[in-house]
């Protein structure tokens, strides 16, 4: 289980960190999660990518202001660059991504 602080320490250690918020009662969380983690992965090789199951985790959904699921946030360079809840392609996500993040490894 992901605490708080391992959290943080991610986002600041990390240039790139995906942070996916699900339960195990979620449906489309679980549809979702494999496109959009094969997705990042093939298009972004430097994100550390941090599942939380927010039925285990309440404390670090509060922190992180997640109130719905499944919800997607990514960091970039330590900031809170994106912020999907419940409706999301991944060509979306992918294509809100992939211009700073190649700025940022150019």
């Amino acid at each position: 289980m992901n605490t708080i602080e391992d959290i943080e320490q991610s986002i600041k250690e990390n240039m790139a960190v995906m942070l996916y918020f699900s339960a195990p009662t979620c449906n489309v969380c679980h549809a979702l999660k494999p496109k959009l983690l094969a997705a990042i992965e093939s298009n972004f090789k430097e994100f550390e990518i941090i599942s939380v199951d927010v039925s285990q985790s309440q404390d670090v959904a509060a922190h992180f202001n997640v109130f719905a699921i499944p919800t997607l946030l990514i960091f970039l360079d330590g900031r809170e660059f994106v912020r999907k809840s419940r409706h999301m392609s991944v060509d979306e996500v992918v294509a809100e991504i992939k211009r700073p993040y190649d700025i940022m490894t150019s």
